[in-house]
């Protein structure tokens, strides 16, 4: 089976590269279930290699389509092309098994592109840690999935009963689940987004509007989806294809505090605690611009569309450009900052659809990857300095077939430009941060979560949180 691909999706594609590959990952820790005894990572990559049919969405890889005219188009693999031992893998650390040689690992396997030639997918049951628990780092192209959908895919094998057994693989096929949308035929698609289609040439008429607002917020350094200010840092450069992952989590309730003391949200606290932390960093390495640094923050349209994300994967992505108020010595100023630049930034998106927020997302990030194709990179300003996105997780305590879920941490893509990530997801009562970088360009980079520390501390004395 041949299906056409989006155009979000095959810009994930294209723009990829040995230096870019353009795959979100996550890293999991699992307690494992009393009396589990020392066979239970083997146990557990059995059973996740034990599926009698993997879904669609994970037996699909792009493939160039005579019938298309040469378009990328996605190849559906059949049971018989498919190799599940190529995409499921056992793993073990060196000694001593420590979270240091775990990081280690996920960076060397997180700098490996994805072959085009099957399908887009590589998970690894990793064992060796010291304390016992077991790991596992799962990555999918982002032409695949975006952060929510991953997501909403991991949770979607989870329970929240230690008790329960049974629970399949992510990539399994499972009765009654909804099919995924290359297999959805017109006769499926509800009456609403039918009449979203109708709604097309409204919403293609809104478009200059929106792109003069658009605009006009850029041009007055106030927040939009376009940011024409951003200094140069030393995060824009040509990047690497080698890789270095960080992660530590922090307490939500320390986050909460902060935020309901000062009038902010978590997230803007979240950004706070990353502008202080990369402030001090640049700080350490006499790098630090006079002028604010900018963020690319990624948000999810299914908050306002929610059948465009989610566990079917697909992307459905639009951004605001956040001034993270790096220039700034007080720690309360710059978090207060920030919650008026995201302020700002929702009510500018708020006034348009979703295709309108893709639009100008799309324009906005454009001279990040334009930049580096026509040779232009350090000519002209970068459209922003680092992204820092936040995806929110379950609330409660879940497992894996008795297997206690205890850690969660996003790895995701630096770019072309942009040698550092930062990603954030919630789970349980901790929030967890994953620092994803260019090898060379970010030297150093497990200093930022010392600094992430220190500045989460900063902001609790200077919000008054005792």
């Amino acid at each position: 089976m041949v299906t056409p691909i989006d155009p979000t999706s095959a810009a994930f594609l294209l723009a990829e590269n040995r230096r870019m590959p353009m795959h979100v990952a996550a890293l999991q820790l699992f307690e494992t279930p009393d009396g589990a005894g020392r066979d239970y990572p083997r146990r557990m990559f059995e059973a996740m290699s034990d599926v009698p049919r993997v879904a669609p969405l994970f037996r699909k890889h792009p493939r160039r389509s005579l019938a298309l005219a040469g378009q990328l188009a996605w190849h559906y693999d059949d049971d018989a092309e498919f190799d599940l031992g190529h995409h499921v893998r056992h793993a073990a650390l060196p000694r001593p098994g420590r979270i240091r040689e775990l990081l280690d690992l996920t960076s060397r396997v997180h700098g490996t592109r994805l072959a085009w030639d099957r399908p887009l997918w590589e998970s690894y049951v990793i064992e060796g840690l010291r304390d016992g628990r077991v790991a596992m780092y799962t990555k999918t192209h982002h032409a695949l999935v975006d952060g929510i959908s991953a997501m909403r895919l991991m949770q979607s094998v989870l329970t929240t009963d230690p008790a329960q057994r049974g629970m399949p693989a992510p990539w399994a096929e499972r009765p009654g689940t909804s099919r995924s949308r290359a297999e959805r035929s017109l006769a499926d698609v509800p009456a609403s987004a039918l009449r979203t289609a109708l709604g097309l040439s409204a919403e293609a008429a809104g478009m200059p509007a929106a792109l003069v607002r658009t605009l006009n917020k850029g041009l007055r350094n106030e927040t939009s989806a376009i940011s024409l200010y951003a200094p140069r840092t030393m995060f824009n450069q040509t990047i690497s294809g080698a890789r270095r992952f960080a992660a530590q989590d922090w307490p939500i309730a320390r986050l909460r505090a902060v935020g309901k003391s000062s009038g902010t949200t978590i997230n803007d606290v979240v950004l706070a605690m990353c502008s202080g932390a990369v402030r001090r960093y640049l700080i350490e390495l006499d790098a630090l611009p006079e002028t604010t640094l900018v963020a690319m923050v990624p948000v999810g349209l299914n908050a306002r569309d929610s059948h465009l994300a989610s566990a079917d994967g697909g992307n459905a992505v639009g951004s605001v450009m956040c001034r993270l108020g790096t220039d700034l010595e007080d720690a309360a100023d710059r978090l207060m900052g920030i919650h008026g630049s995201m302020r700002d930034g929702k009510q500018a998106l708020a006034s348009m659809t979703p295709a309108q927020i893709v639009a100008m997302s799309a324009l906005g990030q454009a001279p990040a990857i334009l930049a580096p194709l026509l040779r232009m990179q350090g000519l002209v300003r970068p459209p922003y300095n680092l992204i820092i996105s936040n995806v929110p997780g379950p609330r409660t305590t879940h497992y894996w077939n008795g297997a206690k879920l205890v850690g969660s941490y996003p790895v995701s893509i630096p770019i072309n430009g942009m040698a550092l990530n930062i990603t954030c997801t919630s789970y349980d009562t901790q929030m967890a941060f994953g620092l994803t970088g260019c090898r060379r360009t970010v030297p150093h980079l497990q200093r930022l979560l010392t600094h992430l520390d220190d500045e989460l501390a900063a902001l609790e004395q200077a919000t008054g949180v005792s």
